[in-house]
C-alpha cells in the first residue's frame, strides 16, 4: 500500500530543495565567472577575477536588499491599488474577521489587510516578518469563494508569512536586479577598454567580456530556472502549510480550481516580479516556452497534492 504523505512531509521536503537552490546561487554565480574567464586567462588569475567580482556584486545586492527591506511592501501594495481596511469598515468587517481568526489558528500576529478593487480571483502576502506582514485580496476573490475556501486561500498567503517565503522573494528579486545591472555596468567598461587595446585576447577588455557574458548566461539561463523552481517549491510547501492551518485541503483545493478560471489582475500585467508572490498566476494568457520559467506549479499536481492529504 503506498504510503500518504503528510503535510509535514510535504513541508519538510520542499523547505529542503529550497534551501539546496538558494545555496546554488551564489556557486554557479563564481563558478560561471570563473569558467568565463579562464577562456582567455590562466585558472589562477581567472578563480581571482570571479572573487574580485563576486564580492562586490554580494555587497552591492546586501546594500539593495536593505533598501528593498524597508520599501518594498510599499511598493508591491501600491503596484497592486491595494487600499487598507479596517475593524471598523462595516462593509470589510467579515473579511477582516476571517483574516484575523486564521492567524490566530496559524499562531501569527494578525497582518494587516487590504484590497485590490479587481473582479479576478487572486491574493498575495507582503512584509518583512510576520509582525509587519499583510495581505492582500481581489475583491473577486472575496465574492467568487464560498466562506472555506475563502479561509483556504488567506491560511495559504499566511503560510507564506509564517514559512518567511516573503524574505525569501525579495532576496531573489534583488539579487537579479543588481546583477542585471551590474553587467550593463561591466559591458560598457568592456567596450571603452577594447578601444584601448591592440591584443583583445589577453586584455583587460577581454577578460571583462568574459565576465559580461557570465554575467548574461547567470541573468538570462541560470536565474529564471532557479527562481522559478523556488517559487513553485514555495507554493507546494504554501499549500501543505494552508491545509494545516484550517484541516482542509479539500477547501483549498476547490478555491483553487475557481481561481485558475480568472487570476488576472490587470494591474499587475506590466510588474512581472510581482507573479511569484500570488496565489496564482496574475498576468495574461501565458506564453511561457516551457513550464520550467513558470512561477507556479500546474494546478492539477497541487490539487492533486492537496487531495492525497487527506487519502482521497
Amino acid at each position: 500500500m503506498k504510503k500518504i504523505k503528510t503535510v509535514y512531509d510535504h513541508i519538510r521536503s520542499n523547505n529542503i530543495k529550497t534551501i539546496a537552490l538558494v545555496i546554488s546561487f551564489p556557486l554557479i554565480f563564481i563558478a560561471l565567472i570563473f569558467l568565463f574567464t579562464w577562456i582567455v586567462v590562466p585558472a589562477q588569475d581567472a578563480f581571482q577575477v570571479a572573487i574580485n567580482v563576486a564580492i562586490p556584486t554580494f555587497i552591492a545586492c546586501a546594500v539593495w536588499l536593505l533598501i528593498s527591506w524597508a520599501f518594498g511592501d510599499s511598493m508591491m501594495l501600491h503596484s497592486a491599488h491595494a487600499h487598507e481596511i479596517f475593524d471598523t469598515d462595516t462593509e470589510n468587517r467579515e473579511i477582516f474577521r476571517a483574516v484575523e481568526n486564521v492567524a490566530i489558528a496559524a499562531g501569527l500576529p494578525r497582518p494587516r489587510v487590504y484590497i485590490i478593487d479587481d473582479d479576478s480571483m487572486n491574493a498575495f502576502a507582503t512584509g518583512r516578518s510576520p509582525r509587519d506582514a499583510s495581505v492582500a485580496l481581489t475583491r473577486g476573490i472575496i465574492k467568487k469563494l464560498d466562506r472555506l475556501e475563502l479561509q483556504g486561500v488567506i491560511a495559504h498567503e499566511m503560510a507564506h508569512i509564517g514559512n518567511r517565503d516573503i524574505r525569501l522573494d525579495m532576496m531573489l528579486i534583488t539579487g537579479v536586479g543588481v546583477t542585471v545591472f551590474a553587467a550593463d555596468m561591466i559591458f560598457r567598461l568592456a567596450f571603452v577598454s577594447g578601444g584601448n587595446s591592440e591584443d583583445n585576447k589577453n586584455s583587460s577588455a577581454a577578460v571583462l567580456l568574459m565576465v559580461w557574458m557570465a554575467f548574461m548566461v547567470f541573468n538570462w539561463i541560470i536565474t529564471p530556472i532557479l527562481r522559478m523552481a523556488i517559487s513553485r517549491n514555495r507554493e507546494y510547501a504554501a499549500d501543505a502549510t494552508g491545509a494545516q492551518i484550517t484541516r482542509n485541503p479539500m477547501a483549498l483545493a476547490s478555491a483553487l480550481r475557481k481561481i485558475t478560471t480568472d487570476s488576472r489582475v490587470e494591474c499587475l500585467d506590466k510588474v512581472k516580479s510581482m507573479a511569484a508572490v500570488c496565489i496564482a498566476y496574475p498576468g495574461g494568457p501565458r506564453e511561457f516556452a516551457s513550464s520550467l520559467m513558470a512561477t507556479h506549479p500546474p494546478v492539477e499536481k497541487r490539487i492533486e497534492r492537496l487531495e492525497s492529504m487527506t487519502g482521497k
